[in-house]
């Protein structure tokens, strides 16, 4: 990255290079540090925006917000924290209103909320109605047998002990039953 000029390197670490910028508000260490990861910042802009100019412009951008920022930020891993400050920026320019896309709607088109609801309430009563007359269809052991498996949520094991019925006898009524209650389901004469 040769926008920005080569800064003199030291052999301070990142946390000594926080410290003295802290103390002395020297705009050239804090420059040194940012060279640094200068191409990690690089890197994430450009994920975000997919432009190179663009991407530079905003490196630049969170050169100046890091002249604030880590004056009032006790910052442990440098790379990290910066590295999240470039992806919040990148994510914040994103959703700026001038980067928002609208569409505008033709309301003659679009269904009226309170019509979409009441048939969706029309359907599923008729579905429940349909459902109320398929059980009722099905013999008397898969009905009982389906109902406390399904609507009571009951196990095998309990309606073998509310109805006598054999642990065998419980699982293929269920299973026959249910076969038989999606038959009907899906037949368009009603039971």
């Amino acid at each position: 990255m040769e926008f920005l000029k080569t800064i003199e390197k030291s052999n301070l670490t990142d946390q000594e290079l926080i410290a003295l910028y802290k103390k002395s508000h020297d705009l050239k260490i804090l420059a040194e540090l940012f060279q640094r990861y200068m191409e990690l910042v690089y890197g994430v802009c450009l994920k975000y925006f997919k432009e190179p100019e663009k991407s530079k412009d905003a490196v630049m951008s969170i050169f100046e917000e890091l002249i604030g920022k880590l004056k009032s930020h006790d910052v442990e891993n440098f790379k990290s924290w910066l590295h999240t400050v470039a992806r919040n920026y990148c994510l914040m320019q994103l959703r700026t209103p001038k980067n928002l896309k609208t569409t505008e709607i033709n309301v003659e088109i679009m269904q009226s909320e309170e019509e979409v609801h009441l048939n969706g309430v029309l359907e599923r009563e008729e579905q429940f109605d349909k459902l109320s007359k398929c059980l009722d269809a099905l013999s008397k052991e898969q009905k009982l047998s389906v109902e406390l498996f399904y609507l009571k949520n009951k196990c095998y094991n309990e309606i073998v002990e509310m109805t006598g019925f054999e642990w065998n006898q419980v699982r293929s009524h269920i299973q026959n039953g249910r076969r038989n209650l999606k038959q009907c389901m899906e037949s368009n004469v009603e039971g």
